[in-house]
């Protein structure tokens, strides 16, 4: 029947009641949904109750309405979730600081998004029941494979590329995809990927790094955020953090980068002076209102004046550590205490000559001087003087003094000035040669000859980065000093065959040192860094080295027991701390390796039921 002009409106009433009728009944479904939400929310929040976690309010969390409730579960990322619960992101719930057992039941993210999430995403490995819990079903294809396999997989992936960048590539796009796989392949594979995420590599990666660029990876902070820090570091998502990576970004003087279109840094000259200091004090106010008194700040290839000044100006108010300086003497120190089993005695018996005065340089120096002033018990001036460096300008003599960067004027001994190396080595007679120069091929034929006329076994550490930067290879060093030499590199090299015997060169990497160090510190909650603690971190590396080491000749422990020399590390670098009155969390466990390790991450995958 056709409807008239006059019953339209009527009609029109008919149509919205039944509409609303209908929105009234999927208001109802989106309610039942919302109270099975809810109540999963209140499990959450007990659960952090009981584990003394921030939670929100009961209140809170049902003063949302049903529909938004159910989109922010269902379609947005967890933190996003969380943001709008008050709650700690989903990330926190990972946390190792409490048993696995106590999540599974927990989702943290459903469909798509899960897949997208690098925290929680499994890939293949998700089991059936976790593809229809969280609404993955028909988003993977069928097989459920294991971690292992996922592992091995990789593993025959990353081996067909030729090039180191391209596998360095690969892996950061695995940690921007799955973060479990991607520590738990460099966890199991340690000795052939860690080149390839770190030294060498790592370095063709920052040369190229505007060329190679796809996602953001941390905080960038540059010039342009001068007066905004705080804001720029509550700008990162989650608020309960391990380690967030920072740059900072003043500007740069290479002229190739300045005219490169696909440079992504900050295209203007370097700022220096006041404008640096201004945005250095602000950031190290910032972080700290940020992340409270004891946050670890480490910092990482600054320009040797600034370092030095950054760790000087910051040492007594922060918790600072500068890796160049302090953690690559930690482990060169270490290289050379493990030496004194091949050429015996102490290291106040030895002379040592640095080509190269820079951070690295003086920071071996420093801490080598100190170890000798506090096991011979005499002044660290007295402890210096056997200890020589050459810049490029040669020897570094009084004569010199007034003319050198302040960081070097501890090594000015009285000398006549000397410009090449050969005849600085044929003048001081070192016993240990070691190069931080950053210019390859400078330790020659003769002047390793020379080292090897001089002494028995001579050491020499061609400590520079990359590979062909190196002073001097691990074959040269063997065959120029016929295969008498102590040698340990910066970079990498494989075994040498020499006479019939087969030579493992030691790598004198900061990985040692750097991740056991840290943990030590968050351990015991110390306040500030003291040397006494780079000593011990020292000590504890040389420790590790077995009798089968020293018969390859090695200086340093295997690179595929780095879990376990962090922890020991850890602990003794947290003992140092307790013993000097540093540390903040009280009591001192009784048995801190076992802390130490107990704290260290997993990367096995959870469970999502």
């Amino acid at each position: 029947m056709e409807i008239g002009e006059e019953e339209r409106p009527l009609c029109c009433l008919v149509v919205r009641a039944l509409a609303r009728e209908r929105e009234r009944e999927r208001e109802r479904e989106s309610e039942k949904e919302t109270i099975t939400y809810i109540t999963k929310t209140l499990s959450i929040s007990f659960l952090l109750r009981r584990l003394q976690r921030n939670e929100a309010s009961p209140g809170a969390m049902i003063s949302l309405s049903p529909s938004s409730a159910r989109r922010v579960f269902l379609d947005v990322p967890p933190t996003s979730l969380c943001a709008s619960l008050e709650l700690e992101p989903p990330r926190l719930l990972s946390s190792e600081s409490f048993p696995l057992s106590d999540l599974t039941g927990i989702p943290t993210a459903a469909g798509y998004t899960l897949l997208r999430d690098p925290h929680h995403n499994k890939g293949l490995a998700f089991s059936h029941r976790e593809r229809d819990a969280h609404y993955l079903r028909g988003l993977l294809p069928p097989t459920v494979i294991s971690q292992d396999l996922q592992v091995k997989k990789m593993m025959h992936t990353l081996r067909q590329y030729q090039v180191p960048l391209q596998r360095y590539m690969a892996m950061m796009d695995l940690q921007e995809t799955n973060e479990r796989l991607f520590y738990k392949l460099l966890i199991d594979h340690v000795e052939e990927l860690l080149p390839v995420v770190y030294t060498p590599t790592v370095g063709e990666a920052c040369q190229k790094y505007g060329s190679i660029f796809l996602r953001p990876q941390g905080l960038f902070i540059s010039l342009k955020e001068k007066g905004k820090i705080l804001e720029v570091l509550r700008n990162w998502p989650e608020k309960n953090i391990q380690c967030l990576p920072v740059t900072i970004d003043v500007g740069t003087n290479n002229e190739k980068l300045l005219n490169d279109e696909f440079y992504i840094g900050l295209r203007q000259r370097r700022a220096t002076g006041e404008e640096y200091s201004e945005l250095m004090d602000e950031f190290m106010t910032a972080v700290k209102q940020n992340y409270g008194e004891k946050v670890v700040i480490q910092f990482e290839d600054f320009a040797n004046h600034n370092a030095f000044d950054l760790l000087a100006k910051y040492g007594t108010t922060h918790l600072v550590f500068n890796d160049d300086i302090q953690g690559t003497a930690s482990v060169v120190l270490a290289g050379l205490i493990a030496a004194l089993r091949f050429v015996g005695g102490s290291l106040s018996n030895h002379r040592f000559l640095f080509l190269g005065a820079g951070e690295a340089g003086t920071g071996i120096a420093e801490l080598i001087a100190l170890e000798i002033s506090k096991k011979s018990q005499i002044p660290l001036e007295e402890a210096r003087k056997n200890i020589w460096l050459v810049d490029s300008k040669g020897l570094i003599v009084s004569s010199r003094k007034e003319s050198i960067q302040h960081f070097k004027k501890p090594w000015a001994h009285d000398h006549e000035p000397i410009k090449d190396l050969v005849d600085a080595v044929k003048a001081i007679k070192p016993t240990v040669l070691i190069g931080t120069s950053g210019v390859g091929q400078t330790f020659t034929q003769d002047v390793v000859e020379t080292m090897a006329e001089l002494n028995e076994k001579p050491i020499i550490l061609a400590l520079s980065n990359p590979t062909s930067q190196s002073e001097c290879t691990a074959e040269e060093a063997y065959t120029w000093s016929q295969g008498r030499a102590i040698f340990a590199s910066g970079s990498p090299f494989a075994p040498v065959e020499y006479e019939g015997k087969t030579f493992v060169p030691g790598q004198a990497n900061n990985a040692y040192i750097f991740p056991g160090f840290g943990l030590g510190l968050i351990m015991s909650g110390t306040i500030r860094v003291h040397d006494d603690m780079l000593l011990a971190a020292s000590e504890a590396l040389a420790e590790q080295l077995m009798e089968e080491h020293y018969e390859k000749g090695m200086i340093f422990p295997p690179f595929r027991n780095i879990r376990k020399i962090s922890a020991r590390i850890a602990a003794k670098v947290a003992s140092k701390a307790y013993e000097l009155g540093l540390a903040t969390r009280l009591p001192q466990p009784k048995e801190l390796e076992q802390c130490a390790e107990s704290s260290m991450y997993s990367p096995s995958y959870r469970s999502y039921r």
